[in-house]
């Protein structure tokens, strides 16, 4: 469980979504939990939560349909709201949306449940292997659908950076490299050059006017992406 930092207002939200479900749900609610917790707490930021129950009913959720416009008031997402043993029985479905809510997580309320929970890494490793592959594809034709106008590629590049840092820490996670800096993963599992990731990031981190030859970094970028799905496909063979 990673250690972040919480501001008062947050917590107070937090805390309160956790009692409203708690009279929703009564004994049956085991624990709640916050994920997704990588940006600042200094600025405003929706906030994840994931709610295990031992039973989950189509009333309850009517119950929380009229909750939710408080929710968004305070920058609380609406819950991923799971029995928890359909939370175990899917981790092989959802092996990288689940694996990250246990290896980052925070408990607002309750006992944390991710304890003896584990996600095979051949399911990650599939996993990956399909948002890899998904990604590539979706570059190929974002970049047809550019009409190679440099200011579009620009913005296909910045859009899609999020997307390719989270496979990124996938991939990591899958070579149980703990590196903080995704380039030099990148650079050290896959063998992709660092300054490509580097640049990728910078640009979708809202830096995409300062990109000099944005094709030319597509280009590079695709190059790197089929890289990607390259390394992943063979994973198995390699660990």
């Amino acid at each position: 469980m990673d250690s972040v930092t919480l501001s008062r207002e947050e917590r107070i939200a937090l805390d309160g979504l956790a009692a409203e479900l708690g009279r929703v749900f009564g004994a049956r609610l085991r624990s709640v939990a916050a994920y997704g917790l990588e940006a600042p707490a200094a600025r405003r930021r929706l906030l994840h939560t994931i709610a295990l129950v031992d039973r989950l009913s189509f009333d309850d959720l009517a119950k929380c349909v009229p909750l939710a416009t408080g929710w968004r008031r305070r920058s609380l997402a609406v819950p991923l709201i799971l029995e928890l043993e359909e939370f175990l029985r899917t981790l092989d479905v959802f092996p990288l949306e689940y694996g990250d809510i246990i290896a980052h997580h925070v408990i607002v309320w309750g006992n944390d449940p991710f304890g003896g929970a584990r996600v095979a890494p051949s399911d990650i490793r599939r996993a990956c292997e399909l948002s890899a592959k998904s990604h590539l594809i979706h570059l190929r034709e974002a970049f047809l659908e550019t009409a190679g106008d440099p200011d579009a590629v620009g913005r296909l590049v910045a859009a899609s950076a999020p997307a390719f840092a989270a496979l990124l820490r996938n991939i990591a996670r899958l070579a149980d490299d703990h590196e903080s800096d995704l380039a030099a993963i990148a650079e050290r599992q896959i063998g992709i050059p660092g300054d490509v990731v580097r640049e990728v990031l910078s640009a979708g981190a809202g830096t995409r006017s300062s990109i000099a030859e944005p094709t030319a970094l597509l280009s590079r970028y695709i190059a790197a992406s089929e890289r990607v799905w390259e390394y992943v496909d063979t994973w198995r063979a390699q660990a």
